[in-house]
């Protein structure tokens, strides 16, 4: 799904029926599940400080983990979904005539994503429980793309498919799936893009087989002051 469609979702810009038709698709689309919580992680990092690069490794978490994961945040997702319909539904109820009934509707939904927020920061400790992990890499002013497009590039060399997103306040992030046994020589391929930009000099092996188990990444790129 279209990235931008996940966040209007989580800033309640959607219309009634987009919205509607997404949280029934969250009960049992299990890929969209984790497209909705690498979105709830950006989303909460878009509103914070600049972090420094970070490239530790990264602990594997269980399959049942995930699993359990799963179905705890899509359980949460769909309660605040029926949180938010019925709060609204009073508001139509009870509050037609209201002058203020527009402004009630908006602070009502601006509740609700913060609340979502809050609730993925704790569901969602990095690492987290639905093995996303985390990366972050610097690009000097003005290169957001070039270096997003290298990033696409590694992912797609070592079997994985990445969904590139929107600049924003000098911050663009990609979300990235790839074969997990391909993390280490995606994590040094990352790494030489940070530290040199021209692309990574690792080489994509042929000699590694491929694994039906995958890998999801939030590869954040960050524009560097200027000094």
């Amino acid at each position: 799904m279209n990235p931008d469609k996940l966040f209007d979702y989580l800033e309640g810009r959607l219309s009634p029926d987009e919205r509607a038709a997404l949280e029934e698709r969250l009960i049992s689309d299990k890929q969209l599940q984790r497209e909705l919580a690498m979105a709830l992680q950006i989303h909460t990092g878009m509103r914070g400080d600049s972090r420094e690069v970070v490239l530790p490794p990264r602990p594997d978490v269980t399959e049942q983990g995930r699993k359990m994961a799963l179905r705890v945040g899509t359980a949460f997702i769909i309660l605040m979904a029926v949180n938010v319909g019925f709060g609204l539904w009073l508001i139509v109820r009870h509050e037609t005539k209201n002058p203020n009934r527009t402004l009630l509707e908006t602070q009502m939904r601006k509740q609700i994503a913060k609340s979502i927020e809050r609730a993925a920061a704790t569901l969602t400790p990095g690492p987290n429980a639905l093995g996303i992990s985390e990366i972050t890499i610097p690009a000097k002013t003005g290169k957001l793309d070039a270096v997003a497009d290298q990033v696409v590039t590694i992912v797609s060399r070592f079997g994985g498919s990445a969904t590139k997103g929107l600049a924003d306040g000098g911050r663009l992030s990609i979300l990235a799936d790839l074969p997990s046994n391909r993390e280490s020589e995606f994590r040094a391929a990352i790494a030489s893009v940070g530290g040199q930009g021209p692309g990574s000099t690792t080489p994509a092996t042929a000699t590694v087989p491929p694994t039906a188990e995958k890998k999801s990444f939030v590869v954040q790129i960050v524009e560097a002051a200027s000094k």
